[in-house]
């Protein structure tokens, strides 16, 4: 069996020192790389099916899962413009929204596709985020074969990153289309700058720009891959050398025409970085300093830093959400320094013999950057997803450097044939173990509250959750651990209010709306809560002056309008309900509920023939909507017919 061996190749030293070798001395020394003959292509083939093949197999389960309730709502399964399908509309939509305190056009845009083919099927969502990261995968490989001209090191590396159980959150979360996709346009941004780098001309450059534009616009971490393709020109691409007798200033000058080159790319990403800051600041995403001073963001990111690199040798109590903890040991924030910079220390001594590792530790690092948490988005200390793209960094340098000791060392091939494949084997259990517990919210809360602690926002969430099932005592304790964590969590205490009103206590959730309101006293949610709690106490008229405090706080809240419409419906106000629940379907045209509301009073109002057309909307916003559907049929019954008009 063939052996790759790597052999770092040195640059060789140009016969003139005035300058910077010329960009043709370049490209010819990037083409002298191994010529690929017919039987090597074929076992390349056959490594790419079975990558592909393995991938598949233990994500395949996905098929079977749900949507998460945690953003997949917000992104997909609730989100009107997107439930509509690919429409000129959307697509505009797409371009000029913050909506998620984003601005990715291009993964709203696959979305779109998604519901246009497949409806609001969310194993199907997820099986395209599967064939996306077997692309991926391939793509890697592919990049890695062409540029390094090795197979078995190429070939793992792809691998690690196919079955590593920390990038089971960017393939099994649908809502994370946007890593997979920006990681596809990203990885064809590499193989396009080295076509660039094999001959030079605009339309080879034109496509690296094209990649790496599309790929911001899936999402905005690939801020630093120009700096990425700086280092792949030390390596592997070998268009500079460090030359240990000519000092920095002779690498400096080598550089220089590589930056100018890149110059447009910068451009793109400066503009990115423009955009999402204002998005994110633009939906309250972005944390002031006053709520986590600098130096404690410098210290969670050291530590998050050292938990990715543990993490990728020993991926274990993996989560969906990781609370932010202000109180770091320093203890741990000085393991985490030491680690880091032993291994930056170590990386840049040898970037002159073994130049892959300073290329993949620096790729590991500089590609955390974005979201290691200097600039605080959320409120998540770390994040299985951000080790998506950085991994790679990590795998090239394990990776190729266990090779190269292996060559020195005349480790035998079958030797690490065996390591490897435990190794990948071990990584594919851990992973398909992974997988399964996001089939549905529950599991992966649960999961997620037995391996961290203090977490508010899973604590909420799966609150929430499991109130919408009616387990109103298993939410109930959920919503009062929650709690415990911050008595004033707004949101907290009216759904425990919700919840104490659903199982007939109308009174104790009186108080926990009223404990809302000392937190925040324009709360038009409170007082919608409040007057429906009221209702519930037989207390009509009370309810309806809290119905319209609601609409006078909130005067943008459709929710309010559109109970205060019912409230006047029920009290025989005919024209002023519609009046308010067209309000509501103003502010939120894709309410199923505010739509079937309308329905209800043009029904009341004997306008049968109009009211078919707002259940027939509710059915489409909402097709499992089992009122609207009763009511549908009533309509329909007063009109003697089984048609459902064309909607307007």
């Amino acid at each position: 069996m063939r052996r790759d061996r790597l052999r770092p190749r040195v640059a060789k030293k140009p016969k003139s020192r005035s300058g910077a070798s010329t960009a043709g001395q370049e490209r010819a020394h990037a083409r002298s790389g191994p010529v690929v003959a017919p039987a090597r292509r074929s076992g390349d083939l056959w490594i790419l099916a079975a990558l592909a093949i393995t991938t598949l197999a233990i994500y395949a389960q996905v098929v079977g899962h749900s949507f998460i309730d945690l953003d997949d709502p917000l992104y997909i399964r609730d989100n009107p413009v997107v439930g509509r399908g690919l429409t000129l509309p959307g697509i505009a939509w797409a371009f000029t929204t913050f909506h998620a305190a984003n601005w990715h056009p291009l993964t709203w845009l696959s979305h779109m596709l998604d519901v246009e083919l497949f409806g609001l099927d969310a194993g199907r969502h997820l099986l395209v985020n599967v064939l996306i990261h077997v692309a991926n995968t391939l793509l890697l490989f592919r990049f890695l074969r062409r540029t390094t001209g090795t197979r078995w090191p190429s070939a793992m590396v792809a691998a690690l990153f196919a079955l590593h159980p920390l990038h089971v959150e960017s393939v099994a979360w649908a809502a994370e289309r946007k890593d997979t996709l920006a990681a596809f346009f990203g990885l064809l941004t590499l193989i396009a700058h080295a076509r660039y780098v094999e001959a030079a001309s605009l339309k080879r450059y034109l496509a690296v720009v094209l990649c790496l534009a599309l790929g911001l616009m899936a999402k905005p971490m690939l801020v630093t891959w120009p700096f990425v393709l700086l280092l792949l020109d030390y390596w592997p691409l070998r268009r500079i050398a460090w030359h240990s007798g000519e000092g920095f200033a002779r690498f400096a000058r080598d550089v220089k025409p590589l930056l100018v080159e890149k110059i447009p790319l910068f451009a793109i990403v400066a503009a990115s970085m423009v955009v999402t800051y204002v998005a994110q600041s633009h939906g309250g995403a972005v944390r002031a300093l006053v709520d986590e001073p600098f130096s404690l963001r410098a210290a969670n990111a050291v530590v998050s830093c050292a938990k990715y690199l543990v993490g990728t040798v020993w991926p274990h109590d993996l989560a969906v959400y990781y609370p932010f903890n202000a109180d770091i040991p320093a203890g741990q924030i000085a393991a985490s320094l030491l680690l880091v910079g032993a291994l930056t220390a170590f990386a840049l001594a040898n970037a002159r013999t073994r130049p892959y590792l300073a290329v993949g530790w620096l790729w590991f690092l500089g590609t955390l950057v974005p979201v290691i948490g200097l600039v605080q988005v959320g409120g998540q200390a770390l994040a299985d997803r951000y080790h998506y793209l950085p991994s790679i960094g990590l795998f090239i340098a394990i990776v190729f450097g266990v090779a190269d000791v292996a060559a020195v060392k005349r480790i035998g091939a079958v030797a690490l044939a065996a390591v490897a494949g435990i190794v990948l084997a071990a990584f594919a259990t851990l992973t398909a173990f992974q997988a399964a517990l996001w089939k549905d919210s529950v599991t992966l809360f649960e999961h997620t509250l037995a391996v961290t602690t203090d977490n508010l926002v899973i604590e909420y969430n799966l609150g929430h959750v499991l109130g919408e099932e009616k387990k109103y005592a298993e939410a109930s304790a959920h919503f009062a651990e929650a709690l415990r964590i911050d008595p004033d969590f707004l949101d907290a205490l009216i759904n425990m209010g919700m919840t104490l009103a659903s199982e007939g206590k109308p009174d104790e959730a009186i108080g926990y709306f009223e404990r809302a309101l000392k937190v925040a006293p324009r709360s038009s949610k409170a007082h919608t809560q409040i007057a429906l709690a009221r209702m519930q106490e037989g207390r009509p008229d009370d309810a309806l002056a809290e119905f319209r405090r609601a609409v006078e706080l909130g005067p943008d809240d459709a929710d309010a309008h559109d109970n205060l419409g019912l409230m006047l419906a029920r009290q025989g106000k005919a024209d002023e309900a519609m009046r308010e629940i067209g309000e509501a379907l103003r502010i939120d045209p894709g309410s199923a509920d505010a739509h079937n509301n309308m329905g209800l009073v043009l029904l009341a109002s004997g306008r049968a023939r109009e009211s078919i057309v707002h259940f027939d909307e509710a059915l489409r916003l909402k097709p499992d909507f089992a009122v609207a559907r009763q009511n549908l049929a009533r309509a329909q019954a007063m009109l003697g017919t089984r048609a459902i008009p064309e909607r307007p």
